[in-house]
């Protein structure tokens, strides 16, 4: 059956034929599908895009997490083992009061070895952080093998003692077997919280000083 749009009544649409009804429902039907979408579900379908993302980075948090809690015990016992560690380090730094009797420790490994001195010379103390390092000027006479023995007796010191700038020339006339070997050895020692401080506290007054 032919349709001219023409002849439909606007005010009578029950008399329209079923084709031009079933038309005006599909294209109503489409206009609030579009108008639901456009103010309503747009918005949702945003907000669920932007909660999938989310929860993909929370998945890789909570991975990141789980594997450090299956890690933890043993993080923690690497860290006791540092600290232990660290502990053991501390106790071979001497204190004020020990500082002598290394120094009397260093020279006598050296003449047990045989060796000279023609300089055993303590420089000031140059501090750091949580030590102090007490660097020695160091000339010796000896031979190779004299050398080697007062190295290794300084090495198996029970406190930290390191060796640095060493130089080995000739001994000059008359001591054709004899060489001169000149070093600085460096010990440490242990400065305490209080004592940290007070060297924090004059480094500021001596800055301060300089403005």
């Amino acid at each position: 059956m032919n349709m001219d749009i023409n002849d439909l009544d606007l005010a009578n649409v029950a008399r329209w034929p079923a084709a031009a009804r079933a038309v005006v429902i599909l294209f109503i039907m489409g206009a609030v599908i579009f108008l639901g979408y456009w103010f309503h579900t747009k918005d949702q379908l945003a907000e669920l895009a932007k909660v999938e993302e989310r929860e993909v980075g929370l998945k890789v948090i909570f991975e990141t997490k789980a594997k450090q809690a299956v890690n933890l015990e043993a993080y923690e016992k690497q860290l006791e083992e540092m600290r232990e560690s660290f502990g053991a380090m501390l106790r071979q730094l001497p204190n004020k009061t020990e500082v002598a009797d290394l120094l009397v420790d260093v020279s006598q490994t050296g003449l047990a070895s045989g060796l000279e001195f023609k300089l055993f010379q303590p420089r000031s103390e140059i501090p750091r952080e949580f030590y102090a390092e007490l660097p020695i000027s160091i000339q010796v006479v000896g031979n190779y093998h004299e050398f080697g023995d007062f190295v290794s007796g300084v090495a198996a010191l029970p406190r930290i003692v390191t060796v640095h700038d060493v130089s080995i020339a000739s001994g000059g006339k008359g001591a054709a077997d004899l060489l001169t070997m000149n070093m600085t050895a460096k010990t440490y020692r242990y400065i305490d919280e209080e004592e940290a401080a007070n060297n924090k506290a004059a480094t500021n007054v001596k800055k301060g000083g300089k403005k």
